[in-house]
């Protein structure tokens, strides 16, 4: 089974840091899975909002972030300079109580790749999902097709292609990757308000896997996907009873905030 560190590992380290992402290396995930976003001077930033989020941001001066200003805060307007001044782990996540509370930035895709080659010997998959959507346009984010080229050039440039998935909510993602590299695999992602199959009517060809919230997902239904070619990695299973599930649904992978307690369920259930 493929075990994907969500975010890193979430649940244990600020997510998308490098010591979320060195944690999950340790715990011997097979997938990292990342968000990327885009800064001013066209860095390729991993972080889950293209802003500052209030949940687990600091302002440069270490003051807290209100839900109301967080967008104001960015992260297009603003150069990686400025960004890395930015404080997104000393702050005690709410909804996290084990995770580990530590000053980090949010670091460059070129940041994580580097650092992950060298802990795996080059054998670590990337899961690296585009956080465009069509009102972020302009404003958040480039045009979905310079998001898109820019996040390929380093996958290319890094030579990790034969080692990375491709993953967004966003259909016009998937489908500018199929133009400008169709060999990439790719993830549709479906959220827990949408339908599988009305997404997967949306694109133009068949993702290599489909990546809904697992609660949307049967037993019946993951057999049936998978006679029909995709894989199914459903995201976010946190709780022991929800792994176990998922195992027993044979689902062909399974993104969480704690990759250490599906490690230990896969264990138990050998």
């Amino acid at each position: 089974m493929d075990i994907q560190g969500h975010r890193g590992c979430r649940g244990l380290h600020p997510e998308n840091s490098l010591p979320a992402f060195k944690k999950a290396l340790d715990l011997k995930v097979t997938t990292l899975e990342l968000d990327v976003v885009i800064s001013k001077d066209h860095k390729v930033v991993v972080s889950h909002e293209p802003f500052m989020n209030h949940e687990i941001a600091l302002d440069v001066f270490g003051n807290e972030i209100t839900p109301q200003l967080e967008k104001s805060f960015n992260l297009y307007t603003m150069t990686y300079d400025s960004i890395k001044l930015y404080d997104c782990g000393s702050k005690k996540h709410p909804r996290f109580s084990f995770q580990k509370n530590e000053k980090v930035y949010k670091p460059l895709l070129t940041e994580v790749i580097d650092l992950a080659e060298n802990e795996s010997g080059k054998t670590i998959f990337y899961n690296i999902e585009i956080k465009s959507m069509p009102e972020y346009d302009s404003i958040y984010t480039p045009k979905v097709q310079e998001f898109v080229q820019l996040v390929l050039n380093i996958i290319e440039a890094k030579g990790i292609s034969n080692r990375a998935i491709i993953q967004s909510f966003d259909v016009r993602a998937l489908e500018e990757v199929r133009i400008q590299n169709s060999e990439l695999t790719t993830a549709l992602l479906v959220d827990e308000n949408e339908s599988i199959d009305s997404k997967l009517k949306e694109l133009s060809f068949k993702p290599d896997i489909i990546s809904p919230y697992f609660k949307l997902l049967d037993k019946k239904s993951v057999s049936n996907f998978q006679d029909n070619g995709f894989k199914i990695i459903p995201w976010t299973i946190n709780e022991v009873a929800d792994i176990n599930l998922m195992i027993d649904f044979k689902v062909d992978g399974i993104i969480s905030d704690y990759p250490d307690r599906v490690i230990q369920v896969g264990k138990s259930n050998n």
